[in-house]
């Protein structure tokens, strides 16, 4: 007997895991979810939906919240009710290790304003992404011939402007029209034209030369236009 008490006793450990693993499962199972809830916002940065806001979708009430019994909450539901914000672009929630319930939000990003009866944001995704009625973000403002079916141009190029220091900073305006496209900037006077979005990296090139030259010297003030539509040069009209 004693040569396989090794072995038993192994047996009577594995068992009393099994026991104990099972048992605290069905325990935490028996578990109300507690009413303290941990809220983290990826991109800080993003102020479009509040942290009250996000609450009230997880729980829709505080009385609600104490009597749901962790063996039947499905997390794919609240989370499925989060991505169907407008302000979210992706939500994972998740149970903590006290029972609380929590959420990482990563909002949508908007990237140009566009004006109308309607006004509307589209978004790095070129996507249509309504105003948010808590905050209002410092992007272009997009005027001139765009509905929200085509605004596949529009989006690449405040794409560009977004990911870009110099042109983030400073273009305050985009409009487009049959010939093509305008951008206002926020110090300057002059209105910068192209008529199409192609070989944008050369064009812009050619143009922070010429903004960088005419800042030095002190021109800028002296033009109402600057046209990019040339090849290696920057055509520009005097007031």
């Amino acid at each position: 007997m004693k040569k396989y008490w090794p072995h038993i006793r192994l047996v009577l450990i594995a068992g009393l895991a099994v026991f104990l693993y099972s048992f605290s499962n069905a325990r935490n199972d028996k578990r109300t979810i507690l009413k303290e809830r941990h809220i983290e916002f990826v991109n800080e940065d993003a102020l479009f939906i509040t942290y009250a806001s996000v609450d009230k979708l997880l729980i829709q009430s505080e009385e609600a919240a104490s009597k749901v019994l962790l063996e039947k909450l499905d997390l794919n539901t609240i989370e499925n009710a989060l991505n169907e914000n407008d302000m979210v672009k992706n939500a994972d929630v998740y149970l903590t290790v006290n029972g609380g319930l929590g959420a990482r939000i990563i909002q949508r990003t908007p990237i140009a304003r566009v004006a109308g009866d309607q006004a509307y944001y589209i978004d790095e995704d070129g996507e249509y992404m309504p105003l948010s009625p808590v905050y209002s973000a410092r992007v272009p403002l997009v005027t001139g011939e765009v509905s929200k079916e085509r605004t596949e141009e529009v989006h690449r190029l405040a794409y560009y402007i977004y990911n870009d220091d110099f042109l983030r900073r400073n273009v305050i305006g985009i409009h487009k029209d049959k010939e093509g496209f305008e951008l206002r900037f926020r110090t300057n006077e002059f209105v910068l034209r192209f008529s199409d979005i192609t070989k944008l990296d050369k064009k812009f090139n050619n143009f922070k030369a010429f903004y960088q030259k005419g800042t030095k010297d002190k021109s800028l003030a002296m033009y109402k236009a600057v046209n990019l539509d040339y090849d290696n040069q920057v055509v520009c009209t005097k007031k």
